[in-house]
């Protein structure tokens, strides 16, 4: 629960302590996401003979996924921005709306990164079923 801050700079205190625990739980479903695509590309390569979307060169991968997390820390600053607005038009809410604005905001990161993982992982194991079952 979020403690009450007197001060912007309480409130800056508050969200970068949050960042690296929000690094961390975003990473790990990035690396979930990743490891979904590679063997989803690489199972691609081997029972179907076709390039299923690895980057060439996959240089371009490790571009896209230093993209997206700086993209997401902009995201994150949004949050600590957004309050200090808030603190200002509704000062006795902006704790709740920073404690709710955090949690929300770590379930939607974590649901955006997984859902190519959800994506490409349901089309690969669709395929790889109808691959068995058409092939005897």
């Amino acid at each position: 629960m979020a403690c009450a801050k007197n001060s912007g700079v309480e409130a800056l205190v508050w969200w970068e302590t949050r960042r690296i625990p929000y690094n961390l739980i975003v990473g790990c479903a990035g690396i979930i996401t990743c490891t979904v695509c590679f063997v989803m590309a690489v199972a691609a390569e081997v029972f179907f003979h076709s390039d299923f979307g690895l980057p060439d060169p996959p240089f371009f991968a490790i571009i896209g996924v230093v993209f997206y997390g700086m993209m997401a820390n902009i995201c994150f600053t949004g949050g600590w921005i957004t309050e200090l607005f808030f603190r200002r038009v509704a000062a006795k809410e902006a704790d709740r709306f920073a404690t709710n604005s955090f949690f929300y905001g770590v379930i939607f990161s974590v649901l955006l990164t997984l859902a190519p993982a959800a994506l490409i992982g349901g089309v690969g194991f669709v395929k790889l079923v109808n691959h068995f079952m058409t092939r005897h």
